[in-house]
């Protein structure tokens, strides 16, 4: 299986789940979506797991969208990836011990904290392929970091590092290169030594205050992606990507 999940800590409170593609640096296909969906709501339904923390197994937390099969990530509970839209009442906590990029950055935002080591990097390249991000990145990214520099990353897709993204906010804990996990499992037990139904509740207010505004973003995400996905750009891009050659942009 291309998910992985076990309850790890002192009393089985914590979901750890893996992402386990590491020929394809975790980027996400079909398969890969049932099983993050299949591991989130385990997360969500079992009333015995109080915290989860998502992870990549080998050489990046994900590359994001699988361009040979990107059409079948969404699941009903969860949206894309089974992750990104679902409505969550435990906190999530991404381990990040590599790259983060397109969809696997937006993985990360769509988590509650962010554990990442020294070599991790964030970044949102879909203008290099002449796509968008669809999964909230452009947005979620303005609000998890200055917007000057959340332009950058959407408009540049150039990465940023752990400690860039540590130094405005991103990023809850930075830690040594290979010890991602661990920091982030012993951050889960410090969240599960607490009463889950008040941290529970206090999550649901801090976004659910986020989300009320999230609407209209996805709204505009919507549109900005019928343009984009009409474009020759977009078509010459994907194209680009699969044979690996620069593109050639047309600006149409």
């Amino acid at each position: 299986m291309p998910v992985l999940s076990e309850r790890r800590g002192r009393e089985g409170r914590v979901l750890l789940i893996r992402l386990d593609r590491d020929a394809k640096r975790n980027a996400i296909d079909h398969e890969m979506t049932l099983g993050l969906d299949a591991a989130m709501n385990l997360l969500e339904d079992d009333e015995e797991l109080w915290a989860g923390v998502l992870t990549g197994n080998g050489r990046a937390f994900s590359a994001g969208s699988d361009l040979a099969d990107p059409d079948r990530n969404h699941t009903e509970r969860g949206g894309p990836y089974g992750l990104i839209r679902r409505e969550r009442r435990k906190p999530l906590i991404a381990a990040v011990d590599g790259l983060a990029y397109g969809g696997g950055f937006e993985m990360v935002l769509a988590c509650d904290l962010v554990v990442a080591s020294k070599r991790a990097s964030f970044a949102l390249p879909e203008v290099k392929r002449g796509l968008l991000a669809l999964y909230g990145g452009v947005f979620r990214a303005a609000r998890a970091l200055p917007l000057n520099l959340a332009r950058e990353m959407v408009l540049t897709g150039e990465p940023i590092s752990a400690q860039r993204a540590e130094a405005f906010g991103l990023v809850n804990r930075l830690c040594e290169d290979g010890a991602a996990l661990d920091t982030a499992l012993a951050l889960a037990e410090a969240l599960c030594a607490n009463s889950p139904v008040a941290v529970r509740e206090s999550l649901r207010v801090v976004n659910q205050s986020i989300e009320t505004s999230d609407a209209l973003a996805w709204q505009l995400s919507a549109q900005a992606a019928s343009v984009v996905r009409a474009s020759d750009d977009s078509r010459e891009g994907i194209a680009a990507f699969l044979d690996k050659r620069p593109p050639r942009w047309s600006g149409r």
